[in-house]
């Protein structure tokens, strides 16, 4: 990409209630998506988890497989919530919304039927390629060391 448009785009961005898959593969790594470079998107041109906004009267796990059927032709057998992110975007003159991640566990034989239908590209990374310098959507980024570091947080 020529132009950074994370920094440079004006287009108007609107939050939303937004469900994201943590896809593991059995040897560790974490199924991504290169996000497309649009001026009218969260993180235009950064790798990211598989998801997108929850519909409205939409539950959030219908959300979650609706996305990944209609990004990569998953049909999702096995959700774990794992983590809920909330921002409070009021005084930006939005509302509160919610990111929740889910773990889904893939066998690699899987993961090489997926067909990518959105994003520019789709990658497995283990989880020190995406935190060593990977450019990663920073919630995306943060999900991920705390599914990858959850023993930290054990009591």
């Amino acid at each position: 990409m020529n132009e950074n448009l994370l920094l440079t785009a004006e287009s108007k961005l609107e939050a939303a209630d937004a469900v994201a898959a943590l896809i593991v593969l059995d040897d560790g790594r974490y199924v991504m998506q290169l996000r497309d470079a649009l001026p009218d998107i969260f993180y235009p041109d950064h790798w990211g988890c598989f998801g997108g906004a929850v519909d409205d009267g939409e539950d959030p796990v219908q959300a979650l497989r609706r996305e990944l059927l209609e990004e990569l032709e998953f049909e999702v057998v096995n959700a774990k919530e794992f983590i809920r992110f909330d921002f409070d975007l009021r005084n930006l003159g939005q509302k509160k919304v919610y990111r929740i991640y889910y773990e889904i566990p893939v066998p690699t034989k899987s993961y090489a039927r997926f067909k990518l239908r959105e994003g520019q590209q789709l990658k497995a990374f283990s989880g020190a390629e995406i935190l060593g310098g990977l450019r990663v959507t920073p919630y995306d980024s943060y999900a991920i060391w705390l599914h990858l570091r959850r023993s930290r947080f054990e009591p």
